[in-house]
């Protein structure tokens, strides 16, 4: 599908080599049985402005646990997470999604596209909780730079799994995060159609320069990044 080069509302400059977040001794444990269960051990690590930086691991062996506690949509058993200098731990819940609002960028494998919104609707509507005036015309620019510029009032229904990924991924850039979380971004996509997803996604972040935390079992994509973090068993053994 093409994209087109659009012209988009200039972005902060997010490259400077400040730290997006630090992450310090992190433990996760939860209960299981008549026990507990040590879903990841002692993980410190931290991510600078710019940086694209892959996770990887078997299934199980911590990696969406930890990208949740970045995100603050969990709580570490153990340790903290600096996200963009604020502990996570001295916040409450809305003060959590508040700074989740300000700085964060999600692209899930599940692509999280509300069924009821259309994909303009839908690439509006963080924009318009942070109380953005030019909610619509920011969001339709950011389609059109996905390739959907001629899909603004289809549902999630009527998008192919390609075109639901473009619609997260507009919308996750349209907030100008500093900072974007992607969780296995083509897991539910075949491979001709990942390739595009991800090459998309590269370009967007370089534009934007963003930082970008990528989740993935895909070892030829974490290779595209900057850094690889290697998790197995809940342990980290490569930083």
């Amino acid at each position: 599908m093409e994209t087109r080069n659009v012209q988009l509302p200039e972005v902060a400059d997010n490259t400077a080599h400040d730290t997006v977040i630090d992450v310090a001794g992190l433990g996760k444990v939860v209960p299981s049985g008549d026990g507990t269960l040590t879903i990841l051990h002692e993980i410190s690590f931290a991510v600078t402005a710019g940086e694209a930086v892959a996770i990887v691991g078997a299934s199980g062996s911590g990696k969406s646990t930890l990208l949740g506690l970045m995100a603050g949509l969990d709580l570490p058993s153990s340790g903290s997470i600096h996200l963009g200098g604020e502990p996570l731990a001295g916040l409450d819940e809305d003060a959590r999604a508040e700074l989740r609002g300000r700085l964060l960028g999600f692209v899930f494998q599940s692509f999280q596209l509300l069924p009821a919104l259309t994909a303009l609707e839908n690439t509006m509507l963080p924009l318009e909780l942070a109380g953005r005036g030019d909610a619509r015309a920011l969001a339709t620019a950011m389609l059109a730079r996905v390739g959907l510029a001629e899909r603004l009032a289809h549902y999630p229904k009527h998008l192919s799994g390609g075109e639901q990924q473009r619609v997260a991924l507009a919308r996750a850039f349209a907030m100008q995060p500093r900072l974007l979380l992607a969780d296995e971004p083509t897991g539910n996509l075949d491979a001709d159609t990942g390739a595009q997803i991800i090459k998309l996604m590269f370009d967007m972040n370089a534009e934007a320069g963003t930082t970008l935390i990528l989740v993935t079992h895909d070892e030829a994509l974490a290779q595209r990044c900057g850094r690889t973090l290697r998790l197995a068993a809940g342990r980290l053994l490569e930083h």
